[in-house]
Order: structure tokens, then sequence, then C-alpha cells
């Protein structure tokens, strides 16, 4: 059976929600949060200053992922370097490429060179991987988030390039491995098994963590009433 008390790898809450944010900040297993462009606007939020360093203001001491917006290298530049401004908890999420499919690693190469904290973003593939550590040698604490889930959205197993990708970074100790995407709370497991040193859960997931171990008789039966219920409630009848 799973058992989350002997976790070593760390969890990141990935979200942007404020009031979810700081209830997961409380909680013992979230190590550290991500955030993106798309879960903002899903959220509401219009002021995206405004809101990194509301969150920043109460979360303080945990490393917190906020991604560039602009689909042109010199401003992803210039926004890198403002969005990395705001603590020293700050990584700056960088794409892989822009829209056009051009590479970031001349970006990801300078940003690094300059000492900025970087979350390398929506990887899939070994190739981008083996490029962003190489870009990210000489800079400080780096994360490269490969998505694994998306991958396992094709068809493909993600585990094998994943764990691959763990032996990649063995020679890179500064950068760490995120396991991005996840689509069930076994994939926490999964990435536990292959040594993946950070996954990104959602606000939504994490809710399910309670179920771990559950009994399965019992889940059955709480099943069944669950449907029985919505019956009931409904006012069904034949």
């Amino acid at each position: 059976m799973h058992d989350l008390s002997n976790l070593k790898i760390k969890i990141f809450a990935d979200g942007a929600d404020k009031a979810g944010m700081l209830d997961l900040y409380r909680h013992p297993l979230v190590k550290g949060f991500t955030t993106n462009p798309t879960l903002m606007r899903s959220a509401g939020i219009t002021d995206y200053a405004a809101f990194a360093r509301d969150v920043l203001a109460s979360i303080p001491d945990r490393p917190i992922s906020f991604e560039v917006f602009s689909d042109d290298f010199a401003e992803m530049e210039a926004q890198a370097l403002r969005i990395a401004d705001w603590g020293k908890n700050v990584y700056v999420k960088i794409p892989i490429t822009n829209t056009h499919g051009e590479s970031s690693i001349p970006l990801i190469r300078r940003l690094a060179k300059a000492g900025v904290k970087l979350n390398v973003t929506a990887l899939m593939t070994l190739a981008q991987a083996r490029d962003a550590s190489n870009a990210l040698a000489n800079g400080p604490s780096s994360y490269i988030s490969i998505f694994a889930g998306r991958i396992a959205d094709t068809g493909h197993d993600p585990v094998p390039l994943m764990a691959a990708a763990v032996q990649l970074l063995a020679m890179h100790p500064h950068i760490e491995l995120i396991w991005a995407s996840p689509r069930e709370i076994l994939n926490i497991f999964h990435a536990e098994q292959i040594g993946c040193h950070v996954i990104t859960v959602t606000h939504d997931l994490l809710r399910k963590l309670k179920l771990i171990g559950k009994d399965l008789n019992e889940y059955s039966l709480d099943t069944v009433k669950m449907f029985y219920n919505d019956a009931v409630s409904a006012g069904f009848q034949l």
C-alpha cells in the first residue's frame, strides 16, 4: 500500500486561486507552488503583477513559479527579469519554444548566466530536456517541467522518458525534474518510484489525497450510496 509519510518527492500545488494556495500553504506535504497564464485566466485574474505580489507577501518562503507571457524573445527576457525581481523564492517559467516553434534555449542560457532561477516548461521530449539542462548548467537552481500527463494523453507511457530524464539530470544537482500535469494520484507514486524530484498537483487532485489507503470495500459502498442518493434527490421514476 502506498504511504504518503515516506515520500521523498516534493509536491508543488499547481493553481492560481489565492484562497486555495493559502490553504495549501498550511498543508505539510505541499513544498512549493506553480502557476501559469491559463490557470490565472481561469481564476479570473486580470492584474498579473498585483496578484503575484499579493501571493508572495503571504507565501515568502517556498518556491513559486510565475510564467512569462510574451511571444517575443526580447520581451520575454524583459518580463523574466521583472518577475525574478519580485522575490528570492520566485522561479520564472520560460516555455521551451515560442508559439512559432522557435527555440527558447538561447534566452534560457542568457537568463541562467544572469542568475535568474528558471522553470523551463512545456517539455515533452528527452531531447528538449537535454537542451534545457545544457542551457541551465552554469546557472542557479532551476527546474525542468516535462508534461508527463500530456504525454500520456497521446497514448505514450511517460514513465520511461521521465526515468531517462532523471538520469540525464543526475550530473546537474542544481536542476530538478518536475513531473507536470499528472492525471491521477497514482502518478505521485509513479514519479516517486523513478526518483523524480517534484510533481505538480492541481488543487482538485490534491483534495483526493485523503483517499490514499481507503478500504476498497468501503469505497465501493460509498459509491453505491452516492448513486442511490443522487437518484432519490433527482426524483427519478420509471
